[in-house]
């Protein structure tokens, strides 16, 4: 059964507060993480812990800046330049100081997800920017924030032997804003990571490819971005 055709109450929107508590929980956990070993791999990813964490920040940045214009772009990401640091990485447009260490990367990420919750605070609901899992709203892109904080935290907690274990609510929350069609009935963070191809669920095999859905959930979805008032 998709969460879709379940019955019970509807979770709530995802909020500014969702992305600040994750994003937290991220940050008292990898403080814990050991000095060495920030460039092993990250789970199951191609990527090592550093890198990881910092396409996170970069992931929170994103998503704050699409919603920063008068009027955000519907058709292409606002055009930051991104770049590689090697052949194999991730895609990026900061970089967080090598000199710094880890806790120098740690307080990037604390930034970019600062940033990310101030955004989804002051932006009018009814406004709307490019993502490519779909047109989005602010609550979209809190939720897509709070996916990456989730997912990439496990990837990097299993690179370090870290326990990563995040609220229920909030993969609940995410599963229901960007997984609509997710299986119900199971845990929702095996649930989650089931979604982002990182898990098995009972009866349902571990995915090769997935995909969010970012496109706003309510029968308001209008053609055209409304800007904000006032500017």
């Amino acid at each position: 059964m998709s969460r879709s055709a379940e019955t019970g109450p509807v979770p709530s929107p995802v909020t500014a507060d969702d992305v600040d508590l994750a994003v937290r929980l991220a940050v008292d956990t990898l403080r814990d993480a050991p000095t060495v070993g920030w460039g092993g791999k990250a789970g199951s990813l191609d990527w090592d812990c550093w890198e990881t964490v910092e396409h996170l920040a970069n992931d929170l940045l994103y998503y704050a800046v699409q919603l920063g214009p008068q009027s955000p772009p519907l058709d292409t990401h606002v055009p930051f330049a991104l770049s590689r640091k090697r052949p194999d990485g991730p895609m990026v447009f900061v970089h967080a100081e090598r000199d710094a260490g880890p806790a120098g990367l740690v307080q990037v990420l604390e930034a970019c997800g600062a940033l990310l919750a101030a955004m989804v605070r002051t932006t009018p609901p009814r406004v709307r920017a490019h993502h490519a899992a779909g047109v989005s709203d602010p609550e979209g892109f809190a939720a897509l924030g709070l996916q990456e904080t989730l997912v990439h935290m496990h990837d990097v907690a299993e690179g370090f032997g870290l326990a990563w274990t995040p609220p229920s609510a909030l993969c609940s929350r995410v599963l229901a804003r960007l997984f609509p069609e997710a299986p119900g009935g199971a845990d929702p963070w095996l649930t989650l990571l089931w979604a982002t191809g990182r898990a098995e669920l009972p009866g349902h095999p571990r995915l090769t490819t997935w995909r969010s859905d970012s496109t706003p959930r309510s029968q308001d979805r209008p053609d055209r971005l409304q800007p904000r008032p006032g500017w």
